[in-house]
């Protein structure tokens, strides 16, 4: 009973949420319908094809080639390549902005080189533009092409390879003719969570002044104030996540019938090929996150006088006790949805599970709506019941605290904690449950003596995941945070949009740090599996 309580609770805002799209049509959404809404659409879509061809370009062959051979720095490569995943969207625009605009240091370079004197003596791309938006997306998202296309290439039958080799095919046409169809499913499903991602980034084309859905939503609300227009817009994205997650999903079980075992030795690169590997590969890794961490610490040591203040140790706290409030409540309700599965294998027990964790396919904006629906009903609820019995109102202590946003990263974020504690049940052999009651323990004192022991290093994990994302998460916050009331997320953001991110680059490079902390983890995960 517990677990399907709790996924109840979790999965009422999105029933909330589709709910209230459905009320009778309002002036703000007929005017968004009429004016900008189309060109909203073909923004997002714009750009979601933009970023997943980008990242299709740096990911598939990055993945083929550590898949396949070793070269110098291999070995660091494999899991350095990943290290984009720590570094904001919002940060890598404002840095890349100020790179490639006019008045920054490449344009100045060149017309110093080439005596050009006006902007009309030569073209350069515009980077605040969809398209500009597009590259630093890729930017920060190509990890996940490379990450599961490598293993997709892994896990190949060498004897296709091979046989194809003694054809007298050469490695290019081994590629493109074997190894690229062979992946076909992998690179589906990195495509797809790749557009899930752009779809749900919010500061990065906020910045760039790209309106797509995602900024709709958040004008909508907070321009308009219309909840019933914000929440038909996010309806709109929703079904675009379904679309994503249904060819995920397709993927993943065309993925089962091609995939055969082999762990075959890499090929050694050696002379030209060799150096031609490792720059393609290092030229990559300083361009989506060497050069702009190192030109954010350079930052934050220039400024650290006025980055290292009040305002920084004040929200850091904030983040910090929020993020430490989140992880708790989720271990404890994964740990209530995962032991109802333990003990009920069949539909009725997965299925709480499964809608527990739906929140983390849903855009932050979306699901701070989402959240806003069901809680401002029930503030006004309680204040008006309290007005009936002839007490004072207690105002907004919902909407108005920052229960809003622990409600909603518990909604986001349950899933992480979920995968990680569910993980370690599954490698607890049942015959451990059937063992207790044999000896006449029931269910309480084995989950008790036998499950939570072993359970303690899955927790732990699952806790630290979600307290990471946690510190990083933006939308939600900007839309849900009290008055007065700053993240390091939301503090940096602000910076960010007034151009001034020296002031917060020491807010900045702490959120690429703890970032950095689960990047370490799923190495090592990946590490034990291969081994």
């Amino acid at each position: 009973m517990a677990s399907y309580t709790t996924a109840a609770i979790l999965v009422l805002p999105l029933l909330a949420l589709i709910a209230q799209s459905l009320l009778p049509d309002t002036e703000v959404f007929s005017h968004l319908f009429d004016t900008v809404l189309l060109d909203y659409v073909i923004n997002t879509v714009s750009l979601i094809l933009l970023v997943i061809v980008f990242c299709l370009l740096i990911g598939v062959p990055l993945a083929f080639l550590l898949a396949n051979y070793s070269f110098t720095g291999s070995q660091f490569f494999n899991w350095g390549l990943l290290l984009p995943l720590a570094m904001p969207s919002y940060v890598m625009a404002y840095i890349y902005t100020d790179w490639l605009e006019y008045a920054g240091p490449v344009q100045r370079f060149l017309r110093d080189v080439f005596a050009w004197q006006t902007k009309q003596d030569y073209w350069f791309f515009e980077i605040r533009s969809l398209f500009g938006a597009a590259v630093v997306l890729s930017f920060v998202l190509f990890p996940y092409v490379y990450l599961i296309v490598k293993t997709a290439f892994k896990e190949q039958s060498q004897s296709l390879t091979q046989a194809a080799t003694m054809l007298g095919k050469s490695p290019i046409t081994v590629f493109w003719q074997v190894s690229l169809p062979l992946a076909r499913p992998a690179i589906a499903i990195a495509a797809s969570l790749v557009a899930m991602e752009t779809l749900a980034d919010f500061a990065a084309v906020s910045y760039f002044a790209v309106n797509t859905l995602t900024t709709a939503v958040y004008d909508t609300w907070l321009s308009y104030g219309s909840l019933t227009a914000a929440s038909k817009i996010s309806v709109l994205m929703l079904l675009m996540v379904f679309l994503f997650i249904s060819l995920e999903r397709f993927s993943r079980n065309k993925q089962r019938s091609y995939q055969t075992s082999k762990q075959a030795q890499n090929k050694r690169l050696t002379g030209y090929r060799n150096w031609l590997a490792f720059s393609v590969c290092m030229l990559v890794l300083v361009l989506a996150f060497l050069l702009p961490v190192i030109y954010l610490a350079k930052m934050a040591f220039t400024y650290k006088e006025q980055a290292l203040n009040s305002d920084f140790f004040q929200f850091g706290f904030n983040s910090l006790s929020l993020s430490l409030i989140v992880a708790f409540i989720c271990v404890v309700l994964a740990l209530v949805v995962v032991i109802g599965k333990r003990f009920n294998q069949r539909l009725a027990g997965v299925m709480p599970m499964r809608f527990a964790s739906s929140g983390y396919a849903m855009p932050g904006t979306v699901l701070a709506i989402a959240v806003l629906i069901p809680l401002t009903l029930m503030d006004h609820s309680l204040n008006d019941y309290l007005v009936s019995l002839g007490q004072k109102p207690i105002g907004l202590i919902f909407t108005g605290t920052i229960f809003a946003i622990i409600f909603a990263y518990v909604i986001r974020f349950i899933a992480v904690a979920i995968g990680s504690v569910e993980s370690s049940y599954e490698r607890m052999p049942p015959s451990l449950d059937q063992a207790s009651f044999t000896l006449g323990r029931n269910r309480y004192i084995t989950m008790v003596k036998v499950h939570f022991p072993l359970l303690k290093r899955g927790a732990f994990t699952a806790a630290l995941l979600v307290f990471i994302e946690s510190m990083k998460e933006l939308p939600a916050a900007l839309l849900l945070r009290p008055f007065n009331y700053d993240t390091l997320a939301t503090y940096v953001f602000q910076y960010v949009s007034d151009e001034q991110l020296e002031l917060a680059s020491m807010a900045a490079i702490s959120i690429v740090i703890a970032g950095l902390l689960p990047i370490i983890l799923l190495n090592r995960s990946m590490e034990r599996y291969q081994h």
